[in-house]
């Protein structure tokens, strides 16, 4: 075996797991039908097998010439079984799931509850992270968890057609909860190699097939059961001469998350680690005016955002399930950009009813005015719900109105059907967003199979309603 020089992989093949030959790497179903791309040369001939799943033997082919195919005419909400041949090789890819049926949006990326392509890092699409690039094209990066699992595998797909279809384009491994991001001209991610694990940073010259080997900034325990780091896709955001970034310090385990930022100068190499200063994890305190009664882990997944008054403020998801009330607020700390390595201090509760869910804030160049894409929360008896996902505003970040509901499912099972984590940023008059989707047979509502991609056009005349 080789060393591994690089973070990225064409695709990541661990010891002794079969990933196929040819390996199978984007499904993407819909109603009635699926695409199936798989790693291979263009001009070679390839046939595609499938058969409802559960029986004893592929019923169908078709061969191609190329690495791709559309199969239509299939039975609708149906589960099926596929794999790719090499003709006259005996070669063939893992049999792969996938259930047809209509989604929302485009999809990017498709697993099935059961399809064990990716155990050895995890069996759920989660992380959204959305970003274009200088010339044109998007990207697309999710990441593979579920409780229990390694949860160290993340996926990159890209579109040349802005959004109207995407294909495989590298994997990172071990990278977890990551961040691609554009910097002075060069993209990064800015990741943990698993759950509670290191903090990683990588930077890729080519338009993300290929990443540099990662630089360790922070050292995590690796374990559910110990405190390490903790964050989410948030984008950097640049502010006083220094490239700022949100985390937390804690674990689920021991009941909290410290709240915490890092920053590198501008102008620095952000994979010098030396150039990098984090503040000192701040745990969340009761006592705080304005906050819930009642015990909370704390918070985690902030979004940083400049507010009116000109400081930098981490927006941060609160724990309120075991509080009066249950819902409807999130918690603002103020970052000591004079001092990169002081605490933050706790500054107020601002009403958004999207607090169980991770939520990013962005601010429109147009005008100043803040947007945030929320899984929305109706009441206390739907304080876990993620079927109805929201786009809200606000002129000063702190007081947030209704713009419109993007997907409402709520007459779906809420147990069944969630819209979540999403990744989005403001295009002209449009707003691109990628979604963390589980629906059409997910494992449940948190547990995603689909990663769907989304276009709201002329968002400000929709602002402009209320």
């Amino acid at each position: 075996m080789k060393p591994a020089l690089t973070w990225s992989w064409h695709p990541y093949a661990p010891p002794f797991h079969e990933i196929g030959d040819p390996y199978l790497c984007r499904i993407a179903p819909g109603r009635a039908s699926v695409t199936l791309e798989w790693l291979g040369s263009p001009e070679e001939e390839f046939c595609v097998r499938w058969r409802k799943r559960g029986g004893e033997r592929f019923t169908e082919e078709r061969r191609v010439r190329g690495t791709s195919l559309t199969l239509t005419d299939l039975a609708d909400g149906c589960d099926y079984e596929c794999a790719v041949f090499r003709p006259g090789t005996g070669t063939r890819s893992r049999i792969r799931l996938f259930r047809t049926g209509e989604a929302v949006g485009t999809v990017v990326n498709y697993l099935h509850p059961d399809d064990e392509a990716y155990a050895f890092s995890g069996r759920y699409l989660c992380s959204p992270c959305l970003v274009r690039l200088p010339d044109g094209s998007l990207l697309a990066s999710m990441d593979l968890f579920a409780g229990d699992a390694p949860q160290n595998l993340t996926l990159i797909f890209r579109s040349d057609d802005d959004g109207a279809t995407w294909h495989w384009l590298s994997e990172l491994f071990p990278c977890f909860w990551g961040r691609m991001f554009l910097h002075e001209g060069a993209l990064y991610m800015l990741a943990c190699s698993t759950e509670y694990g290191d903090l990683l940073i990588g930077r890729s010259s080519d338009g993300g097939k290929t990443f540099s080997a990662p630089t360790v900034l922070l050292r995590g325990s690796g374990r559910r059961d110990t405190e390490g780091v903790h964050k989410n896709p948030q984008p950097p955001v640049a502010y006083g001469g220094r490239l700022w970034t949100t985390l937390e310090w804690g674990t689920w385990a021991k009941d909290y998350h410290a709240a915490m930022v890092g920053s590198a100068p501008l102008g620095a190499d952000p994979t010098d680690a030396s150039v990098w200063r984090f503040s000192d994890p701040v745990k969340y305190d009761p006592a705080w005016p304005g906050v819930a009664e009642g015990p909370s882990a704390g918070n985690i997944e902030g979004t940083l955002a400049v507010f009116p008054d000109g400081l930098l403020y981490n927006v941060m998801r609160y724990d309120m399930t075991r509080c009066r009330p249950n819902h409807g607020l999130v918690l603002a700390y103020r970052v000591d950009t004079e001092h990169p390595e002081a605490p933050l201090c706790y500054d107020s509760a601002i009403r958004l009813p999207g607090n169980h869910s991770k939520f990013m804030i962005r601010q429109d160049p147009a005008d100043g005015t803040y947007y945030t894409i929320i899984s929305r929360i109706l009441g206390p008896e739907h304080a876990s719900d993620r079927n109805l996902l929201s786009l809200m505003r606000s002129a000063d970040c702190e007081h947030w109105s209704l713009v419109c509901d993007l997907i409402d499912r709520r007459e779906d099972d809420p147990w069944q059907v969630g819209f979540q984590y999403v990744d989005f940023f403001l295009e002209g008059d449009d707003l691109l967003w990628l979604c963390r989707t589980a629906m059409n047979g997910a494992h449940n509502f948190h547990d995603a199979n689909y990663s769907t991609f989304h276009r709201l056009r002329d968002f400000r005349a929709l602002a402009g309603q209320i």
